[in-house]
C-alpha cells in the first residue's frame, strides 16, 4: 500500500468485523526518537492463541471470500523495510492490539497519507462502535472521540450523517495543521 493510512483503515475494519465497540487509534510521530508508532487497540472478540500464532501468515485468513489475508503481512512488511516492527497482542474475549513502529526518517517509509479522509471513512463504517483517535507530534497532540461527538449531536442525528462526517473531516484537518505549525 502506498500510504500507511490505508493499513490503518484495514486494521480498523478488522476491529469492526471482530465486533469491537471501542477502537483506539494512536499515532505518535516522535522526531527526536526518530520513530513513528501506530497503535490500534480494540475490545472486540480477540483471537484464540492458535489463530494469533498464524495471523501474520498471508495464507491464513478468517475470510470466506478468498483464501489469503494480506493486510497484516503487508503492514508488517512496510514496518520491517523501515527498520521497524509489527506486534500483535490478542486475548480471546478481550480484544486485540496491533502496534507498528517505523524509523521516522527511513527513505523507504511510506507517507502517513490522508488521515482526515481515512478517519471519515472509518467513521462511516463504525455503526454503533466508537473510535478514539489520538495523534501526537512531538509534545503536541489532539484527540477526537466519537463518544463525545455522539453526546454533542444527540440521539436523533447519526454519526454517519453527511454533515457530521464533513465536520469530523474538517476538525481532523484543522487539528493536524495545528500539530504541524
Amino acid at each position: 500500500m502506498k500510504e500507511l493510512s490505508l493499513h490503518v483503515m484495514d486494521i480498523v475494519e478488522n476491529s469492526i468485523k471482530g465486533q469491537a465497540t471501542l477502537i483506539k487509534l494512536s499515532i505518535k510521530e516522535d522526531i527526536q526518537k526518530n520513530q513513528l508508532k501506530i497503535r490500534i487497540v480494540d475490545n472486540g472478540k480477540g483471537m484464540p492463541r492458535n489463530v494469533l500464532a498464524k495471523v501474520k501468515n498471508p495464507f491464513v485468513t478468517s475470510r470466506t471470500t478468498r483464501p489469503v489475508g494480506l493486510g497484516i503481512s503487508l503492514f508488517e512488511a512496510a514496518a520491517n523495510q523501515c527498520e521497524g516492527s509489527l506486534d500483535i497482542y490478542s486475548k480471546e474475549g478481550l480484544g486485540t492490539a496491533v502496534v507498528a513502529k517505523f524509523r521516522y526518517d527511513h527513505i523507504d517509509r511510506a507517507p502517513l497519507g490522508d488521515m482526515p479522509r481515512t478517519i471519515t471513512s472509518v467513521v462511516l463504517g463504525l455503526g454503533d462502535a466508537d473510535l478514539v483517535y489520538e495523534h501526537a507530534l512531538g509534545d503536541k497532540k489532539f484527540t477526537m472521540d466519537t463518544r463525545e461527538i455522539r453526546l454533542m449531536i444527540g440521539d436523533k442525528v447519526p454519526l454517519d450523517n453527511i454533515q457530521v462526517v464533513s465536520w469530523i473531516k474538517n476538525y481532523v484537518e484543522d487539528e493536524l495543521k495545528e500539530l504541524c505549525s
